[in-house]
């Protein structure tokens, strides 16, 4: 009786190191493998065996991973503070060194994405920040990419969320676009004066080269001027003697 009774207890713990020892790992997963505590190997995906004790593993998973980066406060180049969020797309391409080059590697690249994004922001001018965001983007990935490679992480992409100013710098902004399309105007419109001038003087030296021409425009002011209603317009002397005086040249 003693005898069933123990190996029944024997029966059980051995399916139950077996049941332990028996892994499966999905199609994104893979398995760093400690043995004695030194790295020994990578496995997976499928079903592998870990034997109890002497080996150790750690699940990595894979997949692209996104990370919101949380606001940071930024001063500009230019000294005017902005808060800024982004988010981060990264995922693992070797396991080994991700398990151990970095202790948890999903808090060292959120921290140093945070601090690269202030960096990086703090060079630029607002300016910059509102219209060149591809540009600082690519600048943060790159830079995210080179300090990570040495973790086994490859760093895909990075995308600035939100820019976002107080109410104070809002209303500045505001009144520096309506100053910058006032100008914009007064410069269209003194290009449109400085055009008709420069037409007006053509045709005038047309005119006067020839005399007929000027008659012609002289009536041509009398009909505009006396329209479909009766008018009456009375010409000056000098200027109907200068008529006159032209009609008898001719």
């Amino acid at each position: 009786m003693f005898f069933n009774y123990f190996f029944g207890i024997v029966a059980l713990a051995l399916l139950a190191i077996i049941f332990n020892a028996i892994k499966v790992l999905r199609e994104y997963e893979r398995g760093v493998i400690f043995q004695l505590g030194r790295f020994w190997k990578v496995k997976g995906p499928g079903l592998i065996i870990v034997i109890p004790v002497v080996q150790q593993m750690v699940r990595v998973d894979l997949r692209v991973i996104v990370m919101d980066v949380p606001t940071q406060d930024v001063i500009s180049r230019d000294n005017v503070s902005v808060k800024v969020n982004a988010v981060v797309y990264f995922r693992v391409i070797d396991p080994e060194k991700a398990i151990i080059q970095v202790e948890k590697y999903l808090d060292a690249i959120s921290q140093l994405a945070q601090t690269t994004l202030r960096s990086v922001l703090g060079q630029h001018e607002l300016d910059e920040m509102l219209s060149e965001r591809d540009a600082l983007n690519h600048d943060i990935q790159s830079i995210l990419d080179r300090q990570t490679d040495a973790w086994g992480i490859k760093v895909s992409n990075v995308e600035i969320k939100h820019v976002d100013l107080d109410e104070s710098m809002i209303r500045a902004i505001a009144a520096q676009a309506e100053a910058e399309r006032q100008r914009r105007a007064k410069v269209i419109h003194a290009t449109g004066e400085k055009q008709a001038a420069n037409e007006l003087v053509e045709a005038a030296k047309t005119l006067s080269a020839e005399s007929k021409a000027i008659q012609l425009r002289y009536l041509q002011t009398l009909t505009e001027i006396a329209g479909d209603k009766t008018s009456t317009i009375v010409f000056p002397l000098d200027l109907i003697e200068k008529l006159g005086k032209i009609t008898d040249n001719n």
